[in-house]
């Protein structure tokens, strides 16, 4: 069996540090390829946006104030964008609870994707917290060359990604 790499210091959850497992991705690095589950339980893979710069929009729970507000925002700057700029939100989810939260809040503009079944994504970034399963909050840019642009690992599950940066970041892999 594989050792899954753990890293501490990081993030806190609940002012609590945790262990993030996984491989920590960093600007420069290519984009480690993933599938995972979207709306009517079909797989997803990160390689599927081929030729589009993606929003990696991570967070541990769409049924928490600062993951909702995430959403939304990510959602209400989307219209704005270039329609050759993708934003994923990624969470543990099911993707049941998400389509329903989309749905009541008018969410339509992102791609919502649930990392429940292996982990993958979680692994494969370093944003799976050990001591809850859930995912840490961040943000990851991906250029249309599947190189990553820009990564915000979130210090505080309960604080809000720099929006601005991520958004910057995405205009100018353009």
């Amino acid at each position: 069996m594989n050792e899954v790499k753990e890293t501490k210091g990081i993030v806190t959850f609940v002012d609590t540090p945790v262990t993030l497992l996984g491989e920590i991705v960093k600007a420069g690095d290519t984009a480690p390829d993933f599938k995972i589950i979207g709306q009517g339980l079909a797989p997803v893979a990160l390689s599927d946006f081929k030729g589009k710069t993606v929003i990696l929009s991570v967070f541990p729970s769409i049924d928490t104030g600062v993951c909702a507000t995430q959403t939304r925002r990510f959602n209400q700057e989307a219209a704005a964008l270039s329609d050759d700029i993708v934003i994923l939100t990624i969470s543990k989810d099911l993707p049941f609870a998400l389509g329903r939260f989309c749905a009541a809040e008018g969410i339509d503009k992102l791609k919502t994707l649930s990392d429940y079944q292996h982990s993958e994504f979680g692994l494969k970034y370093g944003f799976l917290m050990k001591e809850n399963q859930l995912l840490a909050r961040g943000v990851v840019v991906v250029d249309k060359d599947g190189k990553i642009v820009h990564v915000e690992y979130v210090p505080n599950v309960k604080s809000e990604p720099d929006y601005a940066k991520a958004l910057e970041a995405a205009k100018a892999a353009l």
